[in-house]
């Protein structure tokens, strides 16, 4: 545990604010996206700069204190936060700052995507972050970045052209392809294991006009096998994510359709007019929709109101494959119909794109080939619950992967050092423990999905 004095210390030093226990503030600090997690950390430092995240880092080193680190809270294994431990969190680091002239925009990582697509929004440009308004964009983007618009304009990291970020040894160093590219590299994919990026420098692209939401059909075996046969075969301006799953009782999905298997969609064209419905049109054909909100709108607005209190206890399996066959179609009508969880969902996404586009060696994201990317989620009651339905995530998993096994970093869950190195080839694991031993060689950021210095 941290003595209250080192504290004390800590604190005369900080631009920023320290919550502990005491604070009736501390029990929402330390709450994250994801429900059945309950860590208690000695304190939540709230840091204000880079220079206040150095000083974080700096006595973690020194202390040898565990050291988590917080964007926007959405780990779905808890790694935001430390049992007894501090939390270095960005929350207070929100500015976006926009250059419409030269079409870029500097962010520091405690923003939202939702609050960094408004901002740039007003000006009509945009980056394709994930599919969550509050995630946090320092973690996905340091993950990769899979959004509504990857297969247009590549995942997030093909977008970030500096950083600005504190190391291990407390030096805050700006980086880019020119300036230790190395690291820059090792972030672009490698996730949160090379230090704290404090700001992000993004290249935009043009996003509006846009046309997008949520179509949702009734799900059969050939639904899915044709919904990713034309989402493939679309322009590259289409993106879509289908989440195959029980309609759930909500109020514009009428009741008769209640908990019975449907493909809720999120359709998105980067572009209007006559060409994005000619893209859309063969996805509505394929079963009258149930709901169709798609339609011409600020990119921004494609990330829905999010509830506060709603935080879900889930699992849940990650995969990359080179194919959704007609196999794999009914495997995932016959899985979801016997699923021992409250809720389950398999969420498809066709890639390809601008993302293959990209060399596997260029980022630290290196399966830029595949195919499509599959998440087999899971809700349950209890935290308890969650070894239960194991078995059931492994035979679905095997049931639908095509190619060889791999993974996509920010979507895994606990599931062992394995599984992280699925997340990248062998080539790439490598190279990212190189970087490792370099910027830290003590593993202090470990509170992630991590990649060690040495075997």
């Amino acid at each position: 545990m941290v003595a209250v004095r080192e504290i004390a210390a800590l604190r005369s030093s900080l631009t920023g604010e320290i919550i502990e226990p005491e604070d009736p503030r501390y029990d929402k600090a330390r709450s994250l996206f994801y429900g059945g997690i309950d860590k208690r950390p000695a304190a939540i430092l709230r840091v204000a700069n880079a220079q206040d995240a150095a000083r974080v880092i700096q006595y973690a080193r020194e202390t040898g204190v565990e050291l988590a680190v917080r964007s926007g809270g959405h780990s779905p294994v808890g790694s935001s936060l430390s049992d007894g431990g501090i939390v270095l969190d960005l929350h207070d680091m929100r500015r976006v700052e926009v250059d419409v002239a030269k079409r870029t925009a500097w962010a520091e990582t405690g923003a939202t995507a939702v609050e960094f697509a408004t901002a740039a929004g007003a000006h009509g440009l945009g980056v394709s972050f994930g599919d969550t308004g509050s995630v946090g964009v320092g973690g996905i983007t340091l993950g990769g970045g899979v959004g509504y618009l990857v297969r247009k304009h590549g995942l997030t990291i093909d977008n970030v052209i500096a950083a600005e970020i504190v190391t291990a040894d407390g030096a805050v160093r700006r980086i880019s392809a020119e300036h230790e590219p190395d690291l820059f590299w090792a972030i672009r994919g490698g996730g949160g294991n090379f230090g704290v990026a404090t700001r992000l420098h993004f290249r935009l692209h043009q996003v509006d006009p846009f046309v997008g939401g949520m179509l949702m059909q009734p799900a059969s075996a050939q639904f899915i096998h044709d919904f990713i046969a034309i989402s493939a075969a679309a322009p590259e301006e289409l993106t879509t994510i289908a989440n195959v799953m029980p309609a759930p009782p909500m109020p514009f999905v009428p009741a008769e359709w209640h908990n019975k298997l449907v493909a809720m969609s999120f359709v998105c064209y980067a572009g209007g007019g006559d060409a994005a419905e000619r893209a859309i049109a063969p996805l509505r054909k394929l079963a009258t929709p149930i709901v169709d909100m798609v339609k011409l709108m600020p990119y921004a607005q494609i990330y829905p109101p999010e509830d506060d209190s709603y935080h879900p206890i889930g699992t849940g399996r990650n995969m990359l494959v080179d194919a959704i066959d007609k196999r794999s179609a009914d495997s995932m009508i016959e899985y979801l119909s016997s699923s021992p969880a409250t809720f389950s969902v398999a969420q498809l996404r066709v890639l390809r794109g601008a993302v293959a586009r990209v060399p596997d060696d260029a980022t630290a994201y290196a399966h830029r080939r595949r195919f499509a990317m599959i998440n087999i989620g899971n809700l349950v009651q209890s935290v308890e619950e969650l070894t239960a339905i194991k078995p059931w995530v492994d035979s679905f998993e095997k049931a639908i992967q095509r190619g060889p096994e791999a993974a996509y970093v920010n979507f895994l869950m606990d599931e062992g050092p394995e599984r992280v190195r699925r997340a990248y080839p062998a080539g790439t694991y490598e190279r990212l423990m190189k970087v490792k031993r370099q910027y830290d060689p003590t593993n202090l950021f470990r509170l992630n999905q991590n990649i060690p210095p040495s075997t």
